[in-house]
C-alpha cells in the first residue's frame, strides 16, 4: 500500500494499521530545536491524528537514541579528555538519551516507545535484529566482502573513521561545511581515498590509507529497481517533490568530473578510458565522462591516478558499507572466517525502528514475530519523517536493504506492489536564516532553552506552520535577537502563531463558557445548527484530512486559523445584538453555534496542542468520541448521553486552556 496521490475533489483513503517513526538523535548530545522542530512534532502530529483517525490501537510511533558509532566514541573522548568525564561510554550515551527522552516528554512527544539501540531491552532486541538482517541478506546473496582503504593515524597507531576525519567532500558541487572518513554532513557517500585534504581529529596529522576488509551491500545492484520505484511514485504518490528530486540525483549513471586545465589532450585521454560519454561543454570549467557501470567508473580512476589527474566524483549508487572494526557497535556474526566487525552506524540505524517496534509489541506480550505483520503487511503502512541530509539513507540504501531482505539476488521486484516504507523528508529548519547544526558553525539552542520563554504548544503550531515540506525556512524566535533591534520586526513569529491558542481560542472558549453559566446555569444550550455553519465546518475538516493525508501540516495549519477566527467572529458579531436586545433565542443560537464549531476545531486541534484540547474536553464534560473521526461530522448533541440536560463543568474566571509561559505575562504587562 503506498500513500496515493489525490485529487482535491476524493477524500482519501488512509491504512487499517500506521507505523510512525522519527529520525533518531544522536547519544552524544540533548536535542537540539532542529529535532523537535524540524522533525519530531510533525511525525507526532500525524501519529496522533492517525491514532484519532483509524483507532488509537491501530499505530505505533517509535524512535529512540542512535547509540553508536564514531560521533559517539568522539564526543565521549573528548569528554573524558577535557572535562575529566570518569563514566562509562554507555552511562555517557544514557545519561543523554535520559535527556533526549525528559525534552521529548516536556514537548508533548507522544511516543508509543523512545528506545536506545544500545540499552535495555531495546538493546537486545536491537541486537537480535541485527543479526536477523545480517544473515538474511548473506543467505539472500547480497552481500560481499571488499578491501577497501580506511584511514590510519600514525601517531596514534590506530585505525581511525567517521567523525574521527574531517576533510572536503569529494562530490562535484556539494556546499558541505564538513565531511568525514566517507561521508559528509549533507550525506554524500565515497570512498575514503577520495576525501580532500584529510585531517585526523585524534592527532591533527594527515592520516594514511590502509586496506582493511568489510562487508558491503550491493546497493548497486537496486539501481534500476529504484530508478523504477522513484518514476513510480513520482507518477502515483504523494511523496514530496523536493525529495523524488533528490532520490534522482543519487541514481544517475556513475560519471567523473575533471577540469579542462588538468588535460593536455582530451582525445588521447578517451582513447584510455573505458568506454564512457563524454561531456564537453565550451563554456563550463569541467569535463563529465560518463560509465555504465561502477567497475568501468573505477578503472576510469586509476587511469586518472596513473596520470596524476585530479578529479571529482558525481552522486550514484555505490556499494553500501556494513561493517567497521570499531569496538562500541553492534557485533556482527563472524561469517567466512571474518570475525571482531561491528556494523557501521548508519546501516544498523535504519533498521533500530524495527527493533524498537518489535520491543513494543514483545512488551505487550506479542510473539517476537509480531513486528512483521506491521512491517510488511498490505494493509499497513511505515511513515518515517527524516530530514532531508539522510534522504539518501532512508530513501535509497534503506529501501535496497529492506528488499533485500525480501528478494533474493537477481529477482524480480514488482515495485507497483512492493510494500515499502513512506518516506516524509523535511527541508532544513534554519536558526535566524542560516543552516544550524551541533557540527555547523551556526550553533543551534537547545530544544529545552526554548521553553524558557515559549510554551511548548505555542512552538509546536509554530514550527508545523513553517512549511518544511515546502522549502528551508528559517526559525527567528525574537528572544535571541538583542532587544534593540526587535522594534522594526514586527511581532515574534512564535508569539504571532502561538497566539491562535492562547488568545483567539481562549477568548472564545471562555466567552462561551461564562455566558453558558451566566443565562443557563452552564447547561449546554440545545438546538439545530445553523446549516451555514455546519457546512462551513464540514468544509474545514475536508480540506484539514486532505492536508494531514499529504503531509500540509503548514496547510494545518491555515485550516484551523480560518476555523477558530471564524467561529470567534460570528460569537462576537451575533452576541452583540443578542446582549443590546436581550434577545434570549439568539444567544441560545449563538451558543449552539459556537459549541459545534468548538467540538469540530478541538478535533481538529487535537494533534497540534494535545495537552489544550483535552483540558478544553474535560471542561465540555465530553469523553474520546470527541476526538473519534468516526463521529467527525456529527453535532456536539450526537455524542452526549442527555441532549437537552448536558452539563459543563464550572469554568473559573480567567482560565487559560492554552497557558503563556510566565514571562510572556510579565512581558505583557511592562
Amino acid at each position: 500500500m503506498i500513500n496515493k496521490r489525490i485529487p482535491n475533489n476524493e477524500r482519501p483513503t488512509f491504512p487499517k494499521k500506521a507505523i510512525i517513526t522519527g529520525g533518531m538523535p544522536y547519544g552524544n548530545k540533548e536535542l537540539h530545536f532542529g529535532h523537535v522542530g524540524g522533525m519530531f512534532v510533525h511525525a507526532d502530529a500525524f501519529a496522533r491524528f492517525l491514532r484519532d483517525r483509524i483507532g488509537d490501537e491501530n499505530v505505533i510511533f517509535v524512535s529512540g537514541t542512535d547509540c553508536y558509532g564514531s560521533p559517539i566514541v568522539e564526543a565521549y573522548r573528548k569528554k573524558c579528555e577535557n572535562e575529566g568525564y570518569k563514566g562509562t561510554i554507555k552511562e555517557y550515551v544514557e545519561s543523554n538519551h535520559l535527556k533526549q527522552k525528559e525534552v521529548l516528554d516536556t514537548y508533548e512527544i507522544g511516543l508509543n516507545l523512545y528506545g536506545a539501540s544500545a540499552l535495555g531491552k531495546t538493546g537486545e532486541v536491537h541486537k537480535d535484529v541485527s543479526k536477523y538482517v545480517f544473515e538474511t541478506l548473506y543467505k539472500n546473496g547480497h552481500l560481499k566482502k571488499m578491501s577497501s582503504p580506511q584511514f590510519y593515524d600514525t601517531k596514534r597507531q590506530c585505525f581511525i573513521n567517521g567523525r574521527q576525519v574531517v576533510g572536503k567532500c569529494p562530490i562535484e558541487g556539494c556546499q558541505s561545511e564538513k565531511a568525514y572518513a566517507d561521508e559528509c554532513d549533507l550525506g554524500h557517500q565515497y570512498s575514503p581515498d577520495e576525501l580532500i585534504d584529510p585531517v585526523s581529529t585524534l592527532s591533527g596529522e594527515r592520516p594514511e590509507l590502509r586496506k582493511v576488509t568489510n562487508w558491503y551491500f550491493s546497493l548497486e545492484d537496486y539501481l534500476p529497481t529504484l530508478k523504477e520505484r522513484v518514476e513510480f511514485l513520482a507518477k502515483n504518490s504523494n511523496t514530496r517533490k523536493f525529495e523524488i528530486r533528490a532520490i534522482e540525483e543519487f541514481l544517475k549513471d556513475p560519471c567523473i568530473y575533471v577540469q579542462k586545465k588538468q588535460i593536455e589532450d582530451v582525445d588521447a585521454l578517451i582513447k584510455e578510458l573505458p568506454e564512457c560519454d563524454v561531456l564537453n561543454e565550451e563554456k563550463k570549467p569541467s569535463i563529465t565522462f560518463t560509465f555504465k557501470n561502477l567497475d568501468m567508473r573505477d578503472k576510469a580512476k586509476e587511469v586518472l591516478d596513473s596520470h596524476d589527474i585530479h578529479y571529482r566524483t558525481g552522486k550514484t549508487l555505490v556499494p553500501f558499507r556494513l561493517s567497521g572494526n570499531i569496538e562500541w557497535g553492534v557485533p556482527i556474526p563472524e561469517t567466512e572466517g571474518e570475525k571482531d566487525l561491528t556494523f557501521w552506524v548508519w546501516p544498523e540505524s535504519l533498521w533500530a525502528p524495527i527493533s524498537f517496534s518489535k520491543t513494543y509489541l514483545m512488551n505487550k506480550g506479542l510473539p517476537e514475530d509480531e513486528w512483521k505483520k506491521w512491517w510488511n503487511g498490505d494493509d499497513t503502512i511505515v511513515y518515517q519523517f527524516i530530514g532531508q541530509d539522510n534522504i539518501y539513507f532512508y530513501a535509497l540504501a534503506e529501501m535496497g536493504i529492506f528488499m533485500g531482505l525480501k528478494h533474493k539476488k537477481g529477482e524480480k521486484v514488482d515495485v507497483e506492489n512492493e510494500v515499502l516504507p513512506h518516506i516524509v523528508a523535511n527541508n532544513h529548519i534554519l536558526f535566524m536564516d542560516k543552516k544550524a547544526s551541533s557540527s555547523s558553525a551556526v550553533k543551534p539552542p537547545m530544544a529545552a532553552d526554548l521553553l524558557e520563554f515559549y510554551s511548548p504548544e505555542q512552538l509546536r503550531i509554530h514550527f508545523l506552520s513553517l512549511g518544511l515540506g515546502n522549502s528551508s525556512v528559517g526559525f527567528n524566535p525574537q528572544v535571541y535577537i538583542p532587544e534593540e533591534e526587535r522594534k522594526d520586526l514586527g511581532p515574534d513569529p512564535v508569539l504571532k502563531d502561538g497566539n491562535l491558542l492562547t488568545n483567539v481560542y481562549n477568548r472564545l472558549l471562555r466567552s462561551c463558557f461564562y455566558t453558558t453559566q451566566e443565562y443557563y446555569d452552564g447547561v449546554l444550550p440545545y438546538g439545530t445548527v445553523d446549516s451555514k455553519i455546519k457546512e462551513f465546518c464540514e468544509k474545514q475538516i475536508l480540506d484539514y484530512e486532505r492536508f494531514m493525508y499529504n503531509h500540509e501540516f503548514h496547510r494545518v495549519t491555515y485550516v484551523l486559523d480560518s476555523i477558530i477566527r471564524e467561529i470567534n467572529k460570528h460569537y462576537v458579531n451575533n452576541i452583540k445584538v443578542a446582549e443590546k436586545n436581550n434577545d434570549d433565542a439568539l444567544r441560545k443560537q449563538v451558543l449552539v453555534n459556537c459549541f459545534h464549531g468548538i467540538r469540530v476545531i478541538n478535533a481538529l486541534l487535537h494533534p497540534i496542542a494535545p495537552a489544550g484540547t483535552e483540558n478544553v474536553r474535560d471542561y465540555l464534560n465530553l469523553d474520546n468520541k470527541m476526538f473519534d473521526w468516526n463521529y467527525i461530522f456529527d453535532e456536539i448533541y450526537d455524542i452526549i448521553p442527555d441532549k437537552e440536560a448536558h452539563k459543563l463543568r464550572f469554568l473559573e474566571p480567567r482560565v487559560d486552556f492554552f497557558k503563556k509561559p510566565e514571562c510572556q505575562f510579565k512581558k505583557d504587562e511592562e
